[in-house]
């Protein structure tokens, strides 16, 4: 689905993931550093909207996935993981109730498949699933707040708060790189999209493209569905379970690994940021392979040219690579050297692993089999 935003003047179209909207306008530092300022608006139509009604939708919705949403009021947003019956993760949705339905916000090519899967788990349940992503397209805001009465269905990113019935790898919620990135997404009418924008710009935003908003994610070590996830990711290797994963809540498919891993094992891989030398101009692709010397220890995730931090990116690698270990990425023309910011330890222990005592412990070295 091509955006209508694509014609402005100046628009370069996005590619992979982000296909169908805009990378930049012709000014992609400009924008970045308005998005960083609070001052613009992203494009974010090329995301998939579901719709979930009926007045069992919130137990039932609990019961599958890995949120805890028995007692989620209307306006609070939280988000939640599918996972197959081995605990790696097949979809992710923001989710938000708006007291008459459900809405999951996700990936643009997961949409139709997460509507189906979900009308497949329904059984004789009072619930209502539609693919409402041809109605509803989505903006994306430097804004940290939800939606107040009457205002529009919002989305407001958790990441990287620490939620009730979640645990962190990574550092805690204040020191976290992402806690200086505000966002949320807006759902409008698909008709709508260009009036919304107009509105935005007239108030003195500055449309900015996909550029600037995947910059300021990957700075804020945010994993995303089509980058950070392949058939293998489980939650823990990318300190997903600190806003989508509830370790209390009852049986949900998925759930023996996400447990097992949290209290007894460690995470096959983990995730890192890389900052990327750019003394040689040479920027990786995703999927560019990872090594430390001559070994292969990884792939990137997610690439971008960060207005104040320059070529990043951010890239799944074993765990048991040193996280002091000089790194090298593949590029098309030589390599380029990489220097890791550690996201999830290297001990890939979370902060409230139950202690271990006696010969429970024995073994806790080696890899999980999942």
């Amino acid at each position: 689905m091509t955006s209508p935003l694509l014609a402005r003047r100046g628009a370069v179209a996005a590619a992979g993931p982000d296909a169908g909207v805009a990378w930049h306008y012709g000014d992609p530092t400009a924008e970045q550093r308005a998005l960083h300022t609070g001052g613009a608006v992203v494009d974010l139509s090329h995301h998939g909207v579901v719709r979930v009604a009926g007045p069992d939708r919130l137990s039932w919705l609990h019961s599958i996935t890995s949120q805890n949403l028995l007692d989620l009021a209307p306006r609070t947003s939280t988000e939640l993981l599918v996972l197959s019956p081995q605990g790696h993760i097949e979809h992710a949705a923001g989710v938000v109730d708006d007291g008459e339905a459900t809405w999951l916000l996700t990936e643009g090519d997961h949409a139709p498949t997460l509507a189906a899967w979900l009308d497949r788990m329904k059984f004789m349940l009072r619930v209502e699933i539609a693919d409402v992503t041809a109605e509803w397209a989505t903006l994306g805001e430097p804004v940290d707040a939800e939606a107040g009465p009457g205002e529009a269905v919002t989305w407001r990113d958790p990441w990287p708060r620490t939620q009730p019935g979640g645990t962190r790898y990574g550092p805690d919620d204040a020191a976290h790189p992402g806690a200086d990135r505000p966002w949320r997404h807006v759902l409008v009418p698909r008709a709508d999209l260009a009036a919304a924008v107009a509105e935005r710009e007239a108030a003195g935003w500055r449309l900015a493209g996909t550029w600037a908003s995947e910059a300021a994610r990957v700075e804020a070590w945010r994993p995303r569905l089509a980058t950070e996830v392949d058939h293998r990711a489980i939650p823990h290797e990318l300190d997903w379970i600190r806003t989508a994963v509830h370790l209390d809540k009852g049986c949900y498919r998925g759930q023996e690994t996400v447990a097992r891993v949290h209290n007894l094992g460690r995470p096959p891989r983990r995730l890192v940021m890389l900052h990327l030398d750019g003394s040689g101009h040479l920027l990786p692709e995703r999927g560019a392979e990872v090594r430390s010397g001559d070994r292969p220890v990884g792939v990137v995730t997610s690439v971008a040219r960060h207005h104040e931090l320059g070529p990043v990116a951010l890239a799944v690698v074993k765990r048991s690579t040193a996280t002091d270990a000089d790194l090298q990425v593949d590029c098309e023309g030589g390599e380029v050297a990489a220097g890791q910011e550690v996201v999830v330890p290297g001990e890939g222990v979370s902060v409230d692993r139950p202690a271990q005592r006696g010969p429970v412990a024995r073994g806790l070295g080696h890899r999980p089999s999942l």
